[in-house]
């Protein structure tokens, strides 16, 4: 088994408030440290009901706050949406908080819809082309400064906070192996590339200096419990987020229901279905087929899996299966 760690979005439960979801995730955070997962990233969304991690950074700090050795980070910050230089204040910042700790995975997706995406960027087009550019510049100003260097990131600077590249496109694949970064598929929502990205990756990577080889992680959904059918009823939460993403209906993330049928059209379920096909979903046993499988195919390096579960229990006890089944797989070999 190879290395887990949690991507998680701080979700607003239906019926809950922000204020709750922020101490989930803080929960989370400190079990997921206590069992022993590599690393635990928060993810910028903006304009969502249901998700309450748009200021990414600020959630670092507070689950920094809540554990003491687990890396945490970002999967990822939308690096469109910022300049440079405000990401580096601020995961300079984050690095001297919790020095040794902190990761900054990037993405070029807006994180939300295409308005509020306008109110974040004020300028779409050029984000999207100066994003290769961005990523050099993000990298200087974290790194050390040169000589007569005009602007200096301060926090940032001599810094060194690891750069991750996400994405779920081949552009992604062929920046990040151009890069020598380490690089974060999302599969979890976006499976149709994966392979192809992968192998493109692998094959075009440049060693850098803070990369030899390739390093690989790919996204899952993940819902385990005690059966199988209890599992499958656990997510129609996130089965319902999809199908409402795609209405274009914005709600907080709702609760399980029984029956899936009376919600989705069947062209609905398909694409849902399509999307999550990843997802692993079920009990020990199943979590653990799953998995075997899912790295037989892709041989990635690390998993990050995402936990799309409307009770805090209920997501607290997947945590511990999935970890679970990790140890488990150690152990046999």
């Amino acid at each position: 088994m190879v290395s887990l760690s949690i991507l998680d979005l701080s979700p607003v439960a239906e019926g809950s408030t922000l204020t709750k979801a922020l101490d989930d995730t803080r929960r989370m955070a400190r079990k997921a440290e206590e069992l022993g997962y590599a690393r635990f990233w928060l993810a910028e969304h903006h304009g969502m009901p249901g998700i309450a991690s748009a200021a990414t950074a600020v959630v670092i700090a507070h689950v920094g706050q809540a554990t003491s050795k687990i890396r945490i980070g970002s999967g990822g910050i939308m690096l469109p949406n910022h300049s440079p230089l405000v990401i580096a204040e601020q995961f300079g910042t984050l690095e001297a908080l919790f020095p040794g700790r902190i990761d900054l995975g990037i993405g070029r997706a807006p994180g939300t819809d295409m308005r509020t995406a306008q109110a974040l960027r004020r300028n779409l087009e050029a984000g999207a082309q100066s994003f290769p550019q961005d990523i050099l510049e993000l990298k200087q100003l974290l790194g050390a400064p040169v000589e007569n260097q005009a602007i200096l990131a301060v926090p940032g600077a001599n810094s060194n906070v690891p750069i991750w590249l996400l994405g779920s496109s081949m552009y992604s694949a062929h920046l990040a192996a151009m890069l020598g970064l380490p690089y974060a598929f999302a599969s979890h929502f976006a499976p149709d590339l994966l392979l192809d990205a992968i192998s493109v990756y692998r094959e075009r990577f440049t060693p850098s200096d803070e990369l030899d080889r390739p390093y690989v992680m790919a996204g899952v959904m993940g819902v385990a419990a005690e059966t199988d059918e209890e599992a499958r009823y656990l997510f129609t939460s996130s089965q319902q987020q999809f199908v409402n993403l795609r209405r274009n209906i914005r709600t907080q993330f709702p609760r399980p229901v029984r029956d899936m049928n009376a919600i989705w059209s069947e062209q609905e379920r398909i694409n849902v279905e399509h999307t999550l096909r990843y997802a692993a979903v079920g009990s020990k046993a199943t979590i653990s087929d799953h998995l075997d499988r899912f790295t037989a195919a892709t041989g990635a390096d690390e998993i990050i899996v995402s936990m799309p579960i409307h009770d805090v229990e209920a997501r607290l006890r997947s945590l511990e299966l999935f970890a679970d089944v990790r140890d488990a797989s150690k152990a046999a070999a």
